[in-house]
Formats: structure tokens, C-alpha cells, sequence
């Protein structure tokens, strides 16, 4: 193996002298420093970066906005953070077929803004700002619009990435109907770079929709609540979301509505209706409305910060399971917010009493997992990470991660640790 001189010479060889640095603290991912940070260019410069770190055994963590490197355990080991910062190249936008193709550094607010000349989107819409669209696959991040138009991978139709020895791979198509072939899209969303360094990316895209209006019902406890979601997720409303927001003082579950100018204002009517039985309903300004928005990360590092997948049909079940959990361990009410109409709810939590924050997520772990839900740890400090772990016990799941994660990276050198089951 060569020194570390010689690794940096090397990799200024292929991406350039100003493209490769030692780490600094600030690339630190969760404690755990790497030596060298690398910014390839194009996928034949990650390719030969990558042929580099296998010939050399050296643990990679592909990284792109950073704004969910606090996902995930600490990694193993770690030596080289590959930055696609320099692959934001918008490739291919084509309106008539309403797809685009990216480069994985592209931002998400960069791409909206390019196709909205089209008067087109890609609907996602994660909480975290500047986000990249390799970091947003890697992660599987969705936000409120998950509800009507589905994940990451009812959207991504096509990706190129590059394995851990340098093979650069590619599946899925430009056109939307190709459903041939394995799907390396779907099975690399949501691997958190542990499989491989995603380097491209295809998405079906929308029209912008002409009109909209976001009608909020204020309830009274977690049963109304769920009789509410559940009414216009089983009514004819055709909701793009259903929010909730489940504070101490204020309890609301939000229905953004979109379509035509000439049929939002019958939408409108329509949810109304469906919502005045459990509580008072109004419709919401554009600024209340984006007030309100998902559970954004949290300005406190040392804040815990729950995911709970669940059906939503449980939704009451679950509100009240975490608020009785918190108020036996003497924590404060907790900001709680989610994705009412898809099952998907955030907890927040204060982080001051580790040994309360610990037996909460106990608690919801074993209530959930034995239902057949997950608790995920989105945010916590490294302690509470180490005490719980991030991930529950991944039940039959874990064994078919392991088994591609064997596939895609025998000598175990992409992300290691970071992903359930420690892999």
C-alpha cells in the first residue's frame, strides 16, 4: 500500500491538484474522521477514484450536500470522502417527454428552478435545504407530496453509478414506460452509499399544477386526527398531501389541494365538508402554509428525532403511545409532525435526559417492530446512538441487505457500518 503522499498524488493524477485536500474536522461523520476528501469531475474520474480505493483498501463515503450525513451509524472506518460537488450538470432536460437527466451533485432547488421553465417538476420535496439529487436517492428523502405522487422510486426511471472496484454500471432508460432489465434504481435508493457511488440519475417529471390551496382542520386529540386523514384518504378528493401537525397548544392536520384554476375552488368545498365534523376548518395562506411545512431538522445538534413507519390507520394508536411514553419519563410534549395520509410520523425530542430519550425509542421500538412497523433514529447524539442504535432489528429484511450488500461490495470498503445491521 502506498503512504498517504503518494494516495493524494494519485488522485490529483486523475481529478486534478485542486480537487483533492486533506479532511478537516468539519468532514467528520458522526466522530469518526476521514484523511482525504477527493471532488471527481466527471463518472470516469469517480471510476478511476474508485479503482484507487479498492487497490488501495481504502473505506469510502460518496457525499453530496451533507444534509443527512447525521443518518445512519458511525462508520467502521472511513479514509476518503468523494464529493460530487462538482457533478452538478443538469444533462438532459427533454419537456415533450417530461424526464430529466442529472448529474448526482445537482441540487434538488436548482433542477425545480431549471424545469419550471417548462412549466414542469420533479415532485419531490424533502425538508432539507440544498439538498443534492445523489444525496437525496442515497437517503430515499421524500416530504408531504409522497402522499399523491409516491417515493423516489416511483419517480427515478433510469441511473448510472459506479461499484466499489471502479465498475460503472447502468439500468433503467429516458423513456418512462422501460420497465426492463434489474432496477438499480430502486435497489440503490435509500442505501445511504453503501452499495455503490450513484453518479447519474433519470426522473419522470409533471406539470407545475395551475392552482392551489392548503385547507387545515384544527382536532381535538389523536382520534380525531386519524377519523380525519382517514375521511380524504378514502373520499374522491385526489389530495396531493395530508399533514399533521400535533403540538402541546395547536393540533392540525393540513390537506393541500392541487388542480385547475376552474376546479380548485370545488376541491376546496369538498375537503371542507369532509373535515367540519371534527373540528374548525379553514383554508390556509400561502405563508401559514409554509409555516407550518414538515419537521425540519432541528437548530440543536444534540435533538432526538424519531421516524415511526406505521399503517395510517394507526395513527391514533401511535400519537397516543409516544405522548404516554414521554409523559412517564417526565419529557416535554414532543414536536411531533408527519405524513398522516402515508403512515409516516416524526418525533422530536429533547436529548437533556439520554436515559428518558433511550426508553422511549425502547418503547416505541417494541410496540412497533411487534406490529410490524420501524423506529428509526433520524437524529440523536452519538451516545444515545450507541446506547439504541439507529436502526431496529430489521427483521426479515436484514438478511436480504445483507446478502446485496455482500454482492455489490465484497471487500466491504463503501460506507461501511453506516446502514442496518451495521453493514
Amino acid at each position: 500500500m502506498q503512504t498517504q503522499k503518494g494516495i493524494v498524488e494519485d488522485l490529483q493524477g486523475i481529478v486534478g491538484l485542486d480537487n483533492v485536500r486533506e479532511a478537516t474536522a468539519d468532514d467528520a461523520i458522526e466522530g469518526v474522521e476521514p484523511s482525504l476528501v477527493v471532488e471527481p469531475g466527471s463518472v470516469e474520474e469517480i471510476s478511476a477514484v474508485m479503482k484507487l480505493a479498492a487497490r488501495e483498501d481504502l473505506a469510502v463515503s460518496p457525499r453530496g450536500g451533507g444534509t443527512k450525513i447525521h443518518v445512519g451509524n458511525p462508520p467502521q472506518r472511513l479514509d476518503l470522502i468523494l464529493s460530487t460537488a462538482r457533478m452538478n450538470e443538469i444533462m438532459e432536460h427533454t419537456p415533450g417527454d417530461q424526464i430529466v437527466r442529472v448529474e448526482a451533485g445537482v441540487k434538488l432547488e436548482d433542477l425545480q428552478e431549471q424545469v419550471s421553465g417548462s412549466d414542469q417538476m420533479l415532485v419531490l420535496d424533502p425538508p432539507e435545504s440544498g439538498a443534492t439529487v445523489g444525496g437525496i436517492i442515497a437517503a430515499n428523502s421524500s416530504g408531504p407530496r409522497r402522499y399523491k405522487y409516491g417515493t423516489i422510486r416511483d419517480l427515478i426511471i433510469g441511473i448510472t453509478i459506479v461499484l466499489h472496484d471502479g465498475t460503472v454500471a447502468k439500468a433503467g432508460s429516458k423513456v418512462v414506460k422501460n420497465v426492463a432489465g434489474y432496477d438499480l434504481s430502486k435497489l440503490f435508493t435509500g442505501s445511504l452509499g453503501t452499495l455503490g457511488v450513484i453518479a447519474t440519475a433519470n426522473f419522470r417529471l409533471h406539470p407545475r399544477p395551475a392552482a392551489a390551496r392548503t385547507v387545515a382542520v384544527e382536532v381535538a386529540g389523536s382520534r380525531q386526527a386519524q377519523a380525519a386523514a382517514q375521511a380524504i384518504v378514502h373520499s374522491q378528493v385526489e389530495a396531493t398531501a395530508v399533514e399533521l401537525h400535533y403540538g402541546e397548544d395547536e393540533k392540525i392536520l393540513t390537506v393541500l389541494l392541487e388542480s385547475i384554476p376552474g376546479g380548485i375552488e370545488a376541491k376546496v368545498e369538498t375537503a371542507s365538508f369532509l373535515l367540519k365534523q371534527f373540528g374548525e376548518v379553514r383554508t390556509l395562506s400561502d405563508e401559514e402554509a409554509d409555516h407550518l411545512g414538515p419537521l425540519a431538522p432541528p437548530e440543536v445538534a444534540d435533538e432526538v428525532v424519531l421516524k415511526i413507519g406505521a399503517p395510517p390507520a394507526d395513527l391514533s394508536a401511535v400519537l397516543e403511545s409516544v405522548l404516554g411514553a414521554a409523559e412517564r419519563r417526565g419529557l416535554a410534549h414532543p414536536r411531533i409532525t408527519g405524513h398522516a395520509g402515508t403512515g409516516v410520523t416524526f418525533v422530536g425530542l429533547s436529548s437533556e435526559d439520554e436515559d428518558a430519550a433511550a426508553g422511549l425509542v425502547g418503547e416505541m421500538r417494541e410496540i412497533q417492530v411487534r406490529k410490524g412497523g420501524n423506529v428509526t433514529l433520524q437524529r440523536a447524539p452519538l451516545t444515545l446512538k450507541q446506547r439504541v442504535g439507529t436502526w431496529d432489528n430489521g427483521g426479515d429484511y436484514l438478511g436480504l441487505v445483507r446478502r446485496v450488500k455482500e454482492k455489490f461490495d465484497p471487500r466491504g470498503g463503501m460506507n461501511p457500518g453506516r446502514f442496518l445491521g451495521g453493514i
